[in-house]
C-alpha cells in the first residue's frame, strides 16, 4: 500500500462532543451555569441594597444571556471567554526588560 491510499479523511465541521445548539455543548453549559450563579449573587446583592425587584431581574436575565453568549463557540471553535483567557495568558507571559537608553553615537559636543 502506498502512502496516498492510507490517508484518513475527516469531514470539516465534525465536533468531538454532542451539542444542544451549534457551539454550545456540555462544557459550555457548565461554564454558563457558573456565570449564572455569579449573576444570581449580584442580582441578590442589588435587590438587598436597592430593594428594586425589576432591577435585580434585569441584572439576572442580562447576566445569564451574557454568560451563554460568552461561552458559545463560533465556527472557528473559539468563544469570547477563550479569547479573554488567551489575552490574559499572553499578557502574563510577556517579559519586561528595564534598561536605560544611552546615546549610541556621541555627538561632537560630548567629545570636547
Amino acid at each position: 500500500m502506498t502512502q496516498d491510499s492510507q490517508t484518513l479523511y475527516i469531514p470539516m465541521g465534525v465536533k468531538p462532543e454532542a451539542e444542544w445548539f451549534p457551539g454550545f455543548g456540555k462544557q459550555q453549559l457548565g461554564q454558563s451555569f457558573i456565570g449564572s450563579l455569579l449573576t444570581v449573587f449580584l442580582a441578590l446583592l442589588l435587590w438587598l441594597i436597592n430593594g428594586s425587584v425589576p432591577m435585580a431581574l434585569v441584572t439576572f436575565l442580562t447576566g445569564v444571556s451574557a454568560s451563554v453568549m460568552m461561552t458559545t463557540k463560533d465556527r472557528n471553535n473559539l468563544a469570547v471567554l477563550d479569547q479573554v483567557r488567551f489575552m490574559v495568558r499572553f499578557a502574563k507571559s510577556q517579559k519586561v526588560y528595564p534598561y536605560r537608553s544611552l546615546p549610541e553615537w556621541p555627538s561632537q559636543e560630548d567629545q570636547l
